[in-house]
């Protein structure tokens, strides 16, 4: 069985990333690096998605020791950083949400952590992109006083979606803050994470069962819930969560919302041990984006049993199964090893593309955890940037693009 020799997972999971990799353009002459194909209708692929896989390579890289594909990423995330190295393009200004900022900046989170070569002295560093992103997330320009607080899902008002405040926004500056805290000892991260949590479950977009669902409008004062639910708004929450409990030596507060969490993710997500998008695979109405979250959760639970070991009795044998079930379905294509979307079908189902790719490397390489190092440091003193530092992109300037064309991304009524 695959799950039981690490040289067969890194053949099976090198194949995996040389596939998904054939999705990218931006190393093409005359393409742009970083981002894949898009936003439509130039591609299918908005802007966060190009950070998200950046995330899940820097994974591949640091479970399977293979640098393949290291000065490809380098070059993606610097190329991303914006004028004030905060990953804010103005590029992208007109469909740039705090999620799609978030992941970008999670991902350089994530290379600070696992220490992916870090670039040349006169360019940023991962940590200092991290903590760009998180300190204009925490500006009080970003937090305003509908719905008792909580970041919007975009930026910039003139946007569509401006009136919307989700779980995704907020549980990536939450999943931010949390992770912040543990690798520089600062507790001002901290202080904004546990801020983030009580806002979330006190808006009610997280109950009492560990339920987490996508937003609300701020003309109702959120109380016109979307219960939508999606696996990587639990993902990022538990990833995140488990950094607290670590953070504050495995405090039972924090030990029970991540055992919690981690239970009802389970439940919800992996029916019969298989990862499964509730909200739409049945009925495959998931959305591009959509198309994308399973790959995330399964590496998020698998680096969460790293720094909260409790988790990973639980966790890693249901993640097998499901990478062992996602495996099978990689037998589409040309090359007759493209990867399907529905893993519990045991075949290749025709849905392809860099979510389904990306997915199935994911839970494949995640299955290399056990071995691996955990994101550091343990505790460390490093330089913070000032949680106040102000936002450097003024609003006036977002106010004046144009409209976003995305409204309906991942399938929110506005």
């Amino acid at each position: 069985m695959l799950t039981h020799f690490p040289d067969a997972i890194k053949k099976t999971s090198a194949s995996l990333a040389y596939d998904l990799m054939t999705y990218y353009k931006g190393n093409q002459s005359g393409q742009t690096p970083g981002i894949l194909p898009g936003p439509p209708p130039a591609g299918d692929y908005y802007w966060w998605e190009g950070g998200a896989m950046w995330g899940a390579m820097i994974d591949y890289w640091h479970l399977t020791g293979d640098d393949t594909y290291n000065d490809e990423i380098t070059q993606a995330l610097l190329w991303q950083v914006g004028p004030n190295q905060d990953y804010m393009p103005p590029n992208v200004t007109a469909s740039l949400g705090n999620d799609d900022q978030g992941f970008w900046g999670m991902t350089a989170m994530q290379a600070a952590e696992e220490n992916f070569p870090n670039p040349p002295k006169d360019q940023p560093q991962w940590l200092a992109l991290a903590q760009g992103v998180f300190n204009t997330q925490a500006d009080p320009n970003r937090h305003d006083k509908t719905c008792n607080g909580g970041l919007r899902w975009q930026i910039p008002f003139s946007n569509n979606g401006y009136d919307y405040k989700n779980s995704i926004a907020n549980g990536c500056f939450f999943n931010l803050g949390a992770r912040l805290a543990r690798y520089t000892g600062n507790q001002s991260y901290a202080d904004w994470a546990e801020k983030t949590w009580d806002w979330v479950v006190g808006v009610g977009f997280m109950d009492e069962k560990y339920n987490i669902y996508d937003g609300a409008h701020v003309q109702s004062n959120c109380t016109d819930i979307n219960r939508a639910q999606f696996s990587y708004n639990n993902g990022v929450y538990l990833l995140g969560a488990a950094h607290m409990y670590n953070y504050t030596n495995g405090s039972d507060i924090w030990r029970k919302r991540t055992e919690d969490l981690l239970n009802a993710t389970l439940k919800t997500f992996f029916p019969n041990n298989i990862a499964f998008e509730i909200s739409c695979e049945q009925h495959m109405t998931c959305t591009t984006d959509m198309l994308s979250f399973k790959g995330y959760v399964a590496r998020w639970i698998s680096t969460a049993t790293k720094i909260a070991p409790f988790m990973a009795e639980k966790a890693l044998p249901i993640l097998r199964d499901s990478a062992t079930a996602a495996i099978k379905t990689c037998t589409g294509g040309a090359n007759q090893r493209a990867c399907g979307f529905s893993w519990s079908t045991g075949a290749f189902d025709g849905s392809t593309g860099a979510g389904q790719q990306m997915n199935v490397l994911g839970a494949v390489s995640s299955l290399l955890i056990t071995e691996a190092k955990p994101p550091s440091p343990t505790r460390r003193a490093v330089p913070v940037a000032a949680i106040t530092m102000p936002v450097l992109v003024g609003t006036t300037l977002l106010a004046t693009r144009r409209p976003s064309r995305r409204a309906t991304r991942r399938a929110r009524p506005f």
